[in-house]
Parts: structure tokens; sequence; C-alpha cells
């Protein structure tokens, strides 16, 4: 009796340390960052994606490409020669990646909507 007793106090003392430990492990993933977005595969170089990296000659094929996926192609490749004349870049891929090209971001509407595609 007096050995189940004892077995009995440590399993108590051992289910109140372990309520009493603290879960470090929740709050590190609560606050880990978010991944970043990366250029697509395929495209190791970075030319053309980086402020003042393209001669406005090439502004044309880097918005085509840019605007291939949308539904308003003409607005879309207005805005992106637009964009690509003033900062000498274009974002690569056919959307987002515009912390590449950080004009892009930069650029807002007179209602603050980004302009540049």
């Amino acid at each position: 009796m007096a050995l189940t007793a004892s077995v009995v106090m440590i399993y108590i003392g051992m289910m109140m340390l372990l309520l009493c430990v603290p879960n470090n492990h929740a709050k590190m993933t609560k606050y880990s960052p978010a991944p970043q977005p990366q250029p697509p595969a395929g495209n190791s170089s970075m030319y053309g994606a980086t402020p003042g990296s393209l001669k406005p000659k090439e502004c044309t094929p880097r918005c085509t490409h840019r605007c291939s996926k949308t539904a308003f192609k003409k607005p879309c490749m207005f805005f992106c020669q637009k964009c690509c004349a003033t900062c000498l870049c274009v974002p690569p891929g056919t959307y987002g990646n515009k912390q590449y090209c950080p004009c892009y971001n930069t650029w807002k509407t007179k209602r603050g909507g980004p302009k540049c595609p």
C-alpha cells in the first residue's frame, strides 16, 4: 500500500510539473515570419527585374510577357510600358514579385492603388 501511495504521489508530481512548464514551441511558431516570394524557376538571371537594368527598347517584350495572362491586355500593356519607361525594370513573372522592382510598388494612382501591373 505504501508503494502504491508513493507511485501515485510521483505521478501527481510529474503531472503538476508538466502543467507548469510553458509551451515555448507554440510561441516560437506563432510569430515565425511569412515565407518570401521567390523568382520564377528557370529564370536564374535577374536582368530586367532590378531597377535601371533595362534599356527602353527592351520594355515591350518584358511587358508582353508580364501581361500575357490578363484579360485586360491593352490597359496592362499601356501601364506596364509607362512604368517600365520610368523604372527601367519589369518584375519577373505575370503577377506579383514587385519587390524586385520597388518603383512598381511606390508608384500609385490618385486613389492610392497600384499604377503598375
